[in-house]
């Protein structure tokens, strides 16, 4: 944070100094392009010590969603819920559908949640096998510890039953 700090200061000061080096002639567009790095290397150290104290690893919770083939259902929405109370919700486009279908996949929820036991919840909506409307829930009882917990809402087909399966699938923590 120190440096963040010490960065900041630098900025200010070299701003500070401007007109100073604009009457400098050639060596002004050098000191200038200095100063640009310097303050996009700022905003970068900035976003990633924001990122650490809104979502510190100990409470940390993401979600994603990821889709394997797609012949038995489309993708409409994905709602989720923890412990009852929406989360999260996305429609899909076609062009999203078909990023999942190539293996892409989605961030839905970055949050944080306590260390403790939650129950989480994902309904999907869509058009199933035979051109139907789709609706079908996953559950996972969470046991969220201090460390970050990552959820995967896989939504795959099965060829021998010819329908859609949905799961909620907690990585392993790193």
């Amino acid at each position: 944070m120190s440096r963040c700090i010490q960065s900041l200061i630098f900025v200010l000061a070299a701003i500070a100094g401007l007109p100073a080096i604009a009457a400098e002639g050639p060596l002004a567009s050098a000191n200038v392009e200095a100063l640009k790095g310097e303050v996009l290397k700022l905003n970068r150290d900035l976003l990633i010590l924001e990122e650490d104290l809104l979502y510190p690893a100990q409470s940390q919770i993401a979600v994603y969603v990821s889709m394997d083939v797609g012949h038995y259902f489309k993708l409409d929405a994905v709602k989720l819920q923890i412990d009852n109370k929406l989360t999260a919700s996305h429609l899909y486009t076609e062009h999203q559908r078909n990023a999942l279908i190539r293996g892409g996949i989605q961030p839905l929820y970055k949050g944080n949640l306590k260390a403790g036991t939650y129950s989480v919840s994902a309904f999907f909506t869509g058009i199933g096998p035979e051109g139907r409307e789709y609706k079908r829930a996953a559950n996972l009882e969470l046991e969220k510890t201090d460390e970050p917990a990552v959820i995967e809402l896989r939504i795959a087909d099965s060829a021998g039953k010819q329908q859609p399966e949905f799961q909620l699938v907690q990585w392993p923590a790193p």
